[in-house]
């Protein structure tokens, strides 16, 4: 089983309903657990969505853990 790339903050941008820890919807999350096929494809995806949450401002990773105030 390929290790998920959720991080565990499951904090999710409004615009695109990516989450900005890890940069999946909460679809693909489910589809990541129960369709192993869809794997490969979804961690493809991720990295340039969180590139493009990071260009408009959003705190990313680890970073989206911690609460604007």
């Amino acid at each position: 089983m390929s290790k998920s790339p959720c991080i565990d903050v499951c904090r999710y941008d409004e615009d695109t309903d990516w989450c900005l820890g890890c940069g999946m919807t909460k679809r693909e999350k489910k589809a990541f657990k129960r369709a192993p096929a869809y794997r490969e494809v979804i961690s493809a995806s991720l990295p340039p969505r969180l590139a493009a949450l990071a260009a408009e401002g959003h705190a990313i990773g680890e970073a989206a853990r911690k609460k604007k105030h």
